[in-house]
C-alpha cells in the first residue's frame, strides 16, 4: 500500500524528518517564493538541485510517491501543450529576438525563445514539486498543526488541516477495501476489463465510500465536541518542539535562496534571464 499512497505521511529516520514543523512550513514558503519570483534557468537549476538534494537527504523513496510524479508530467505536458497552442510567440515577445528553427503549420513556428521559456516553466514545476512533497511527506500531520499555530493561524484551522492530511489515508485505506470486495462480488475493475466498463464499475464504490466517510466524520465531530474542542482561544501542542541548530541551518538556507532569487531579478533587470541579446 505505501506504493500507492498519495499525499500521506511517511516516516522516517532523517535531517528533514528531525526538523521541527515550523522549520518546514518556512522552508517550504521561502523555497516556493524564491521560485515564484523568477524566470531565470541559472537560479532555477540552482533551486533544482537543492531541491533534489532535499529529496534524496529525506530516505523518501521515488516509488513512493510515484503518482504525484506522474500527474505532475501529464499536468507539465498539457500545461506547455496549450500554452503553444493559444500563443507560440510568447518566448519572442519575452526575449524580443525570433530564432525559428521549424515551421509547423498555419501561424505555428518552433522558435528558440518558446523552447527557452517553456523550458524555464518546466522547470519552475521541477524545482517546486519535490520540496512540496517533502512537506507533506515529511511532516506528521500534528506537527503541521502546531507550525501554522506557530505563525498566528487559527488552532481550529490547523487542527481541521491536520484531521484532513490524516483523513487522506483512511480513504485511500477504504477505496481499496471496497474495490476488493466488489471484486470478490464479480465487479471486474481490472485492466483486463476495458476503461469504459472500468469507469462505470469504479461507481459502485463511490456509495459505500462517502457512506463509511460520513459516519467516521460522525465519530470525530461527536469526539470533538464531548471534550469541549475550541471553547478556548488558544492552545498547547503535543507535537511543538523548541529549534535546533539544523532547524536556524534550513530556514537560513531559504532566506539566501530567496535572496538570490531577488539578487538576481535586479541584476536582470527582470524576472528573465535573456540568453539571446
Amino acid at each position: 500500500m505505501a506504493a500507492n499512497t498519495v499525499l500521506n505521511y511517511l516516516p522516517r529516520k532523517s535531517v528533514v524528518h528531525e526538523l521541527t514543523g515550523t522549520t518546514k512550513l518556512a522552508f517550504f514558503l521561502l523555497f516556493t517564493f524564491a521560485s515564484m519570483i523568477t524566470y531565470d534557468i541559472r537560479v532555477l537549476l540552482l533551486l533544482l538541485a537543492v531541491s533534489l538534494l532535499c529529496f534524496k537527504v529525506s530516505k523518501i523513496r521515488i516509488r513512493e510517491v510515484r503518482f504525484m510524479l506522474v500527474f505532475m508530467l501529464v499536468f507539465l505536458f498539457l500545461n506547455n501543450f496549450f500554452i503553444f497552442l493559444f500563443n507560440p510567440d510568447q518566448g519572442t515577445v519575452i526575449y524580443g529576438t525570433r530564432h525559428v528553427l521549424f515551421h509547423l503549420f498555419w501561424r505555428y513556428d518552433v522558435t528558440a525563445e518558446q523552447l527557452y521559456y517553456m523550458l524555464n516553466i518546466s522547470l519552475k514545476y521541477f524545482v517546486a514539486l519535490p520540496v512540496a512533497i517533502l512537506f507533506i511527506s515529511a511532516t506528521n500531520p500534528s506537527e503541521f498543526a502546531a507550525s501554522l499555530a506557530s505563525i498566528g493561524v487559527s488552532y481550529r484551522v490547523g487542527y481541521s488541516v491536520a484531521i484532513a492530511l490524516r483523513y487522506i489515508p483512511d480513504i485511500q485505506r477504504d477505496y481499496h477495501n471496497i474495490s476488493q470486495a466488489q471484486q470478490a462480488r464479480g465487479i471486474e475493475l481490472g485492466k483486463k476489463e476495458k476503461l469504459f466498463t472500468r469507469l462505470k464499475n469504479a461507481v459502485t464504490i463511490l456509495m459505500p465510500l462517502i457512506l463509511s466517510s460520513l459516519s467516521r466524520i460522525d465519530v470525530i465531530s461527536n469526539a470533538m465536541e464531548l471534550r469541549g474542542f475550541g471553547k478556548n482561544k488558544k492552545r498547547t501542542w503535543y507535537m511543538q518542539r523548541p529549534f535546533a541548530r539544523n532547524d536556524f541551518l534550513a530556514i537560513g538556507l531559504g532566506i539566501l535562496l530567496l535572496a538570490t532569487s531577488f539578487a538576481m531579478v535586479l541584476i536582470n533587470g527582470s524576472r528573465f534571464y535573456n540568453p539571446f541579446l
